[in-house]
């Protein structure tokens, strides 16, 4: 998981996403007017719901990410927690990567007004990369087709 910022026409936003490193899947995102931890939360409490409890979590050391909420809500769902040496960006890659390709292949190509304008544009972003951007790490797969064809098969009853 980790947090960059969104510029709009006036100002910016934050960003906060979770993804699966194995995959690059998005697993969930939030943004926020403000640098709080509530929107990372959410993001964690959404990407549990949907996908499951991780057995390990990685982030970098920012002030939300070492906040007594969010560090209780790993321990709470027994999650072991990763966090980037200071200044080793190389430890969160793959999230620095779709930093990367969120702002070139969208967000730079525009100057968003309002932060729904945003919130619309990566809603719309994310679904594609998801599952319809190939990835060359991926050997040509999306990262939904990788993230779901590498969960254990259920059982035939």
């Amino acid at each position: 998981m980790d947090i960059t910022y969104i510029p709009m026409k006036r100002g910016f936003v934050y960003l906060a996403a979770v993804i699966d490193g194995a995959t690059r899947c998005v697993l969930s995102w939030r943004l926020s007017i403000a640098m709080t931890v509530d929107f990372c939360i959410e993001a964690v409490e959404e990407a549990i719901a949907r996908y499951g409890t991780p057995e390990i979590f990685n982030t970098d050391q920012g002030s939300p990410f070492t906040s007594s909420d969010f560090i209780g809500l790993l321990t709470e769902h027994g999650i072991q927690i990763s966090m980037d040496g200071k200044g080793c960006w190389r430890d969160n890659v793959f999230v620095e990567r779709l930093w990367k390709r969120v702002k070139y292949e969208k967000i730079y190509l525009h100057a968003y007004d309002t932060v729904t304008d945003v919130r619309r544009a990566l809603a719309r972003y994310f679904q594609f990369y998801n599952t319809r951007r190939p990835h060359a790490s991926l050997d040509g797969q999306t990262p939904d087709t990788v993230y779901f064809n590498s969960l254990p098969q259920q059982l035939a009853a």
